[in-house]
């Protein structure tokens, strides 16, 4: 179920699945605009991949959930923390909070 008017974006590499007639028109047929890197262009997957692979190690991974709502919620919940709490080495152990504040001290 998506709300009524809403035109989602799926964005894929160009896996030889992601390029199949079937799965084309399914996308279409439920509203959902197809999107896809450049041939040849793995960078542009590369920071989506790294996200959705710690969001499986440090949300999913292990847990379940009695519904899609209570899911939705802890995952809002998760992507809050992750933009704004979450220590990262990159950022010399700083919260991305952390990290902006110190930038507009500066």
């Amino acid at each position: 179920r998506k709300p009524k008017g809403s035109r989602p974006i799926l964005h894929s590499d160009m896996g030889w699945q992601y390029q199949q007639a079937g799965w084309c028109r399914r996308l279409e047929e439920a509203g959902v605009v197809q999107s896809m890197s450049r041939k040849g262009n793995c960078i542009d997957n590369g920071a989506t991949e790294q996200v959705f692979g710690h969001i499986k190690d440090e949300f999913f991974r292990g847990r379940t959930w009695p519904d899609f709502e209570s899911f939705k919620a802890d995952l809002d919940d998760f992507v809050v923390h992750w933009n704004t709490r979450r220590r990262q080495v990159k950022l010399k152990g700083l919260t991305p909070e952390e990290f902006r504040r110190q930038s507009l001290a500066a």
